[in-house]
This record gives structure tokens, sequence and C-alpha cells, in this order.
């Protein structure tokens, strides 16, 4: 396999707007989640962006960035547009969607789904789960949950839904991790099709690649990373920071 993986971002998020370029111990948040994946060695990262301002703030910390059409509707939407660009030949035969709200992403992780690709020929797109941590975790709907027909021996398994709705039952809830690595052309064929029925009521665009019948696996990590959506996750990742 040869991954690149590409991070979208655009300055106008609803919760937070200009959260790419809010400074983290520092650095903006969008540089931080460059540096992660530059350190998981899984191939070239660049940044998608909505933006000059992003352009500027990933290129000034020796980062490469290319600008897309800030009216584009999806974060995969962004990434194939600056696929076009970064890749116009087809030369990287996976792609690795990672959101640019999550500034502490272990390198690891992100190995975790392309290893998860490598190691599972009927996966079209490889994501990741954590445990949920406390109970109000299940009614969150800002956390997503991720129904998966579990492979205890191997730590991963094929999902079978997801959901911002409550789960119940004494097994452990599995909280999705907002990455992505998808088979190039498994990214094309999510990419052309519209937005599915489960995907709208949902708003979750996984469910349109399963409603569409491809297959997602997701591998388990240990803990759900710091993930910057409102101004209280901010201040949560500025203290963690702090104490790196």
């Amino acid at each position: 396999m040869n991954p690149i993986i590409i991070i979208p971002a655009r300055l106008a998020a609803t919760r937070l707007p200009g959260k790419p370029l809010a400074m983290i111990g520092g650095m903006p948040m969008i540089v931080r989640v460059l540096r992660q994946a530059e350190a998981a060695n899984a191939g070239p990262v660049a940044v998608a962006a909505g933006d000059q301002a992003i352009v500027d703030a990933v290129e000034a910390a020796g980062g490469r960035a290319v600008l897309t059409d800030p009216s584009l509707p999806s974060g995969s939407d962004r990434i194939l547009a600056a696929l076009d660009v970064l890749d116009p030949k087809g030369a990287h035969d996976v792609v690795v969607n990672l959101q640019g709200d999550i500034p502490f992403i272990p390198p690891s992780a992100l190995s975790a789904c392309t290893d998860l690709l490598a190691a599972e020929p009927s996966c079209d797109i490889a994501t990741l789960i954590a445990p949920e941590t406390k109970a109000a975790d299940r009614s969150d709907p800002d956390l997503p949950k991720a129904v998966i027909a579990m492979e205890d021996q191997r730590g991963c398994g094929r999902a079978l839904y997801f959901t911002r709705s409550t789960l119940y039952g004494d097994a452990p809830v599995w909280l999705h991790i907002g990455i992505y690595a998808y088979r190039r052309e498994a990214l094309l064929r999510f990419n052309a099709a519209s937005p599915s029925p489960l995907e709208r009521l949902e708003r979750l665009e996984q469910l349109r690649a399963l409603e569409m019948g491809l297959s997602i696996w997701a591998s388990t990590v240990d803990s759900f990373p710091i993930s910057v959506d409102t101004p209280s996750d901010l201040e949560a990742a500025c203290a963690f920071a702090a104490q790196l």
C-alpha cells in the first residue's frame, strides 16, 4: 500500500469559528494535527484548506497545504479536491482522512488504520473506536457511537451501524473517532454517491458508505483523544498542552 494523509480544515465551524487556527500551547491546532500525522510515518501529509489563512499557517510551519473551494460541502469533498492536485496520477492507493480538530491524536492511531486495511482484504474503509469513559457518553449526541461485530482476538471488527442515539446493554459502548483510511476506489465511489437517508437522519456521513454496501472495519484504541468542537473543548486542550 502507498498511503497519503490529508487533513481537511476550514474556518467556518459553527460552534467554534476559526478553530483550525486556535492556539494550543503556542501552536495553531491545525499545525499540531499536522505534526502528529507526520510523526506516524505512514505516508506524505497535507492539509486540504478551505481558507488562505490556513494555508499560510501550515506553510509557515513547513507543511504542505492545498487551497480548495471554501463552498465544498464536506471534508471528503475537500480531500478529493486536494488529491487531484497532490496526486493526479493516482500513485497513492490509500487515502487517510484525518479530522483537523484532534490535536493530540497518537501517531500510532494512524498506523492502526492503515494496518487494518492491509490485514483485512474485505475492508474498504478503516476507522478507529475507543471505549466509553463514563455513563454520560452513551447519551451524548455529540459522541457518535459505533455498533461493531467485534473479533475479540484481533481487537477489531466490522461496523454494523453508527448512531448519535443512546445505546444500552452491559457490553462496552464504542465511541467513534473521526479518522478514515479509504481504499482510493472506495473514496471515489463514496464521494460520487448522494447523501443517503440514514446519513441525513443521523448526520453521520459514514452511514452513506454502509448503505452503499461498502465495508467499514474499526480497530480499537485505549482511549478517546481530545477533540475540539467548542470553547470548553479548547480550554481543555490548552490545559492538556500545558502539562506536556
